[in-house]
């Protein structure tokens, strides 16, 4: 399987993927470890990915996803962003609500 299917199949069949240096319990990079906080905070599982180890999503993640940095989370197929973003959404509590799927920002109409 080429390595952009395979990044594909991951983030469509994870519902909550961290793209990552090192691993929840042993992140690699203070920007990993705050993402890692904020997700264990909000409960929920999610699966993750150590680029580390896995060199070739690495180096072809930033060109699917078109964000060029680690970590990523990815939601519902759906990129929200790196630890900037994920540290402003936990604060403002929306995290949890995205990630859980009781977010109220969409209305079907």
């Amino acid at each position: 399987m080429d390595i952009m299917d395979t990044i594909k199949e991951q983030v469509t069949t994870n519902k909550v993927i961290l793209y990552m240096k090192g691993s929840p319990n042993q992140p690699q990079c203070g920007f990993s470890a705050q993402v890692v906080q904020a997700l264990m905070a909000c409960g929920e599982r999610f699966a993750y990915v150590d680029v580390l180890s896995n060199p070739e999503i690495r180096a072809n993640l930033p060109k699917y996803a078109n964000w060029p940095t680690f970590p990523q989370l990815w939601v519902d197929g759906e990129l929200i962003g790196g630890c900037d973003i994920i540290n402003e959404m936990s604060a403002s509590g929306e995290l949890k609500g995205v990630i859980c799927g009781d977010s109220d920002e969409e209305v079907e109409g």
